[in-house]
């Protein structure tokens, strides 16, 4: 395992190499990264793992400073799955070149968490549009978790003809059924509960909705949420996963998506 700082020492070690499968990631890692890198490995070519909390990404500085860290154990965990080569940028090593591809946001990008995080996407696809120019994968694993961000990484990716495939792995959860998260390490016993009882009351409403799409009504749903025990709810909404549209009938392929806090934790999913 090879780990680097520099994207200079990164690109003249795997200049050369076409078959890099890449995962990025914040730290934190858990059951859903490890999934990711073990799918990686099936595909038969090095492995690539960064770890950068990107502060572009969040709206607040707050949310940032207690975004769950812990480099040591992170290294251990990707030394045990042997992982080719870590990359640990610092700000400035990302941000101080200018990429020839510019950032492309699909207007998808306006919903669900784009209403609430205004520069969120733009700040995610600006650090993986520079990953991409250094490191140049051939595979990109991301988890549909996070849905909206694969879609509008997807959508960029194509924009600009870049030669990397995305390949969307299954969120990966908990015994409970919770998605794993980094952020769940900022939950206590309690409120890992109360994640629980949404995730099973969300495949209520699935269920539900299914059967009749009048079904669905966000306001009564967010208000049993509440009565769960969220602090609060940033959206809960149907979404067509291949239109990214509300879908107009029950057979239609939909997902149903959500963004609640308990306490100060922000926490999404979709099922």
């Amino acid at each position: 395992m090879k780990i680097f700082k520099s994207k200079e020492h990164l690109k003249s070690q795997i200049g050369n190499k076409k078959s890099i499968s890449f995962i990025p990631t914040m730290g934190g890692l858990h059951k859903g990264h490890i999934s990711l890198i073990k799918i990686a490995k099936k595909y038969k070519n090095e492995t690539l793992v960064s770890i950068y909390v990107n502060p572009k990404q969040f709206n607040k500085k707050e949310d940032y400073k207690k975004y769950p860290r812990n480099l040591t154990k992170d290294l251990k965990i990707l030394k045990k799955l042997k992982v080719n080569y870590i990359y640990l940028p610092t700000y400035k090593d990302l941000f101080k070149f200018k990429p020839s591809h510019k950032i492309y946001l699909h207007k998808f990008s306006k919903k669900l968490c784009g209403k609430y995080r205004k520069y969120h996407f733009k700040g995610v696809l600006n650090v993986i549009n520079r990953f991409l120019e250094i490191i140049r994968p051939k595979y990109l694993l991301l988890g549909l978790k996070d849905f909206q961000q694969l879609t509008l990484i997807q959508k960029h990716i194509i924009k600009n003809e870049i030669h990397t495939k995305i390949i969307s792995c299954k969120t990966v959860r908990e015994t409970s059924g919770v998605a794993c998260s980094s952020r769940n390490f900022n939950l206590n016993k309690n409120q890992m509960k109360i994640a629980k009882d949404v995730y099973d009351y969300l495949i209520k409403i699935k269920r539900k909705t299914k059967k009749n799409l009048k079904l669905f009504s966000s306001s009564s749903f967010q208000k049993n949420l509440i009565k769960i025990g969220v602090n609060k709810i940033d959206y809960l909404e149907i979404i067509n996963c291949k239109t990214l549209q509300k879908p107009n009938n029950s057979k239609e392929p939909f997902n149903i998506f959500i963004a609640y806090y308990l306490n100060t934790v922000r926490l999404i999913d979709n099922i």
